[in-house]
């Protein structure tokens, strides 16, 4: 983690009423404040690095309202739902039958694909039939390479959204060096294209996105910015400023990749951007574009969205899967849902100044204690702790197979790296590469034996308990991370932290507390812990990545131990042990910090969609989920094709009717393949290049 100087008297930024009741501590180089009047004490993030308004209290970004049709957005209105339809536009009945099941699933817009004039002229009919059926949610026309059809479309619908990568410009992924007056010629070029629509957009009281997509930045932008969140947000910008200039504000922005990371810091920095060049808060769009299916998407997409949400950045969400449009909006209002009464959580110490740069990636540094730390992958502990009588089968669910004819253990990618038996340890011997914790009395009382290693709570630790000579976990919050604990902290070196939360704020906690840590040289490995309970198995996949999720993507965290501790029909404690451990895996996979499987990036299908999607990536999937750590592209389109899965290793791109374009990166390998024989020609292809391993 890259320590960044600051300089300046914070001191300065408390309220002189503030310093009764207040405990000032100097920790190393860290200042921070306990007050009971924490809402009043100012919050400093040097400008360079602002994008929200606090790192700690829960505040959502004061946007600018932009009329769409009924439902305004941004301006202190809820945060809107919205998803995008998955049939050709020019089947008006279907549209039309499909729009309303996205409605009543909780659609508060609806989004179309508009790829020609006639596409774009059929809205009208799609629209006219919503209002006779008493709807009146507004359309949105989503447009690429077409700016006649952007033209024809903001004369019918409520919003328009284009692509800058795309509008006035087309990718053959050339570099191009430009000087200056030549770059400047090329915004010349775009601002005439662009204009007309601006004008219609004034004139019809439609509203704009402009919507930068990470892969089909223009060969433009690539070429002076380079594939960077720089250049997603200085593609936006350009659009952004000519709208400015014209005196149009109906606008909406956002920054989508199928990389969450990527995406993050693409959007923290536009906020940045736009506020340095005092540009008015336009409302943000958020998603995770091609985040995939079922858990995988899920999780990708709760990493991406609602990182963005805890720091109050975002006005509408659509959650992109390779499903039914109608079960994204569900899952976008189980994120959503998370924050409406977060402003009442628990007041968290202030951030003065953070020491990391939020639109880079660093990893954290942290010494090597036993396989955590250093090098090392995250570690996965799975929780058997509210289970007594462990057995060997039951390892199954964390990947450790016991084979009885045998009598040998076998484990798969995602197999526990640990397992926290608290008080009830294993009666047997385990598999190689699974070890065991337990909490600290018993690990006491059982003559602390060296094949377990001990859990200890802060007043344990701090109160000088004897210790494995290998290796410790320590149990702590962020209140515990004081004078007496970091003096015992320096004094001990086999020790790895168990850093939890019980705030309501808690990835804001949890990364305060990293950010203390930080301060103080703390450079011990970081457990971190979630605790969930009374939640259904789906907001556990999501409230998981997004708190812990989020932390990784910021290059904290040694390793991760989740708890669902729901009460089963019987009145015991559920035991969730294998959606502990895949949701586990599945973070640190869409994290890319451990990666154990096959990446698809699929997306999620619209009208211009040549084949069904669904179908294909079940199908691409069965055949090469084995392939861990291979990504895999798979578009229906060559709009969401060559650039969208620019971060592919492979490519399955739709062509053409019933014709399918494989790709290698961003190289065209073999075009015109029939639909039926495209999954083994992309087998092929993979053996080919000495990719392929038998399943």
């Amino acid at each position: 983690m890259t320590r960044i100087a600051f300089v300046g008297n914070y001191l300065n930024k408390i309220p002189s009423s503030n310093y009764q009741n207040a405990i000032i501590c100097d920790f190393g180089v860290d200042l921070y404040i306990k007050s009971v009047y924490m809402e009043s004490v100012a919050t400093v993030i040097e400008n360079t690095l602002k994008y929200c308004e606090s790192l700690t209290e829960y505040v959502r970004r004061k946007s600018l309202e932009v009329p769409v049709g009924y439902v305004p957005l941004g301006g202190g209105h809820p945060i809107r739902i919205q998803s995008m339809t998955t049939v050709d536009t020019m089947d008006t009945q279907g549209s039309v039958a499909q729009a309303i099941r996205m409605i009543e699933s909780g659609c508060e817009y609806v989004r179309l694909t508009a790829p020609s004039l006639k596409d774009a002229q059929n809205l009208e009919n799609i629209k006219n039939a919503l209002r006779k059926c008493g709807y009146d949610t507004p359309l949105i026309a989503d447009i690429h390479f077409t700016p006649n059809a952007a033209e024809l479309a903001a004369r019918i619908v409520e919003k328009v959204r284009i692509n800058p990568g795309n509008y006035a410009d087309r990718k053959k992924f050339q570099q191009i060096e430009y000087t200056d007056d030549a770059y400047q010629a090329e915004l010349d070029r775009i601002r005439k294209k662009f204009t007309p629509l601006i004008k219609i957009c004034k004139e019809y009281g439609t509203a704009l996105r402009i919507g930068t997509n990470h892969g089909s930045l223009s060969d433009r932008i690539m070429s002076r910015y380079g594939d960077t969140p720089l250049g997603m947000v200085e593609s936006a910008l350009e659009f952004l400023r000519i709208c400015e200039d014209e005196g149009f504000y109906s606008i909406v922005l956002s920054m989508k990749a199928s990389n969450p990371l990527v995406m993050i810091h693409a959007y923290r920095l536009l906020v940045n951007k736009m506020e340095a060049e005092e540009m008015k808060p336009y409302p943000l769009h958020l998603g995770v574009t091609e985040a995939g299916e079922g858990e995988d998407g899920r999780i990708k997409s709760a990493m991406g969205i609602g990182t963005l949400l805890v720091d109050g950045l975002g006005d509408t969400i659509r959650v992109s899967l390779t499903e039914e449009p109608e079960l994204e909006a569900p899952v976008a209002i189980m994120l959503v849902d998370r924050y409406k009464d977060r402003t009442t959580h628990t007041p968290i110490l202030q951030v003065l100044h953070s020491p990391v740069n939020p639109f880079e990636y660093t990893r954290s540094i942290s010494r090597e204690v036993g396989d955590f730390g250093g090098k090392n992958v995250p570690r996965v502990i799975a929780d058997f702790s509210a289970s007594s009588g462990i057995q060997m089968k039951d390892l199954a669910a964390v990947g450790h197979f016991y084979h009885q004819e045998t009598n040998k253990w076998s484990m798969d990618e995602t197999g526990a790296d640990y397992l926290f038996t608290g008080s009830s340890p294993v009666n047997f011997i385990l598999p190689k590469g699974l070890k065991e914790v337990s909490n600290y009395e018993t690990w006491q009382a059982n003559g602390r034996p060296e094949a377990i290693y001990p859990l200890l709570m802060a007043e344990e630790f701090v109160s000088g308990r004897t210790l494995h000579s290998l290796l410790n976990f320590v149990r702590i919050k962020l209140s515990d991370i004081d004078k007496p604990m970091v003096k015992r902290l320096k004094e001990e070196s086999k020790i790895v932290l168990w850093l939890e939360t019980d705030n309501g704020h808690a990835m804001a906690e949890l990364r305060r507390a990293f950010f203390l840590l930080e301060a103080n040289y703390m450079e011990k490995p970081v457990v971190i812990a979630g605790y969930y309970n009374s939640v259904s198995e789906e907001q556990f996949r999501l409230y998981t990545s997004t708190d812990i999720g989020a932390l990784l993507l910021a290059g904290m965290g040694d390793g991760v131990v989740l708890f669902l501790n729901n009460t089963a029909q019987d009145g015991s404690i559920g035991i969730h042990s294998k959606l502990e451990n895949d949701t586990a895996f599945g973070i640190l996979q869409a994290a890319r910090r451990r990666i154990t499987k096959t990446d698809f990036i699929s997306c999620p299908s619209c009208g211009r969609t040549l084949f069904d999607l669904q179908e294909t990536t079940a199908m691409i999937r069965k055949r090469t989920e084995h392939l861990k750590g291979l990504k895999i592209g798979i578009m229906g389109c060559i709009v969401n094709g060559p650039g969208e899965m620019a971060d592919a290793d492979y490519g399955y791109v739709g062509s053409g009717n019933d014709k399918i374009t494989l790709y290698k990166g961003k190289d065209v390998v073999k075009r015109g393949i029939p639909f039926k024989e495209a999954v083994n020609e992309l087998v092929n292809l993979i053996k080919s290049e000495g990719e392929w391993v038998d399943p």
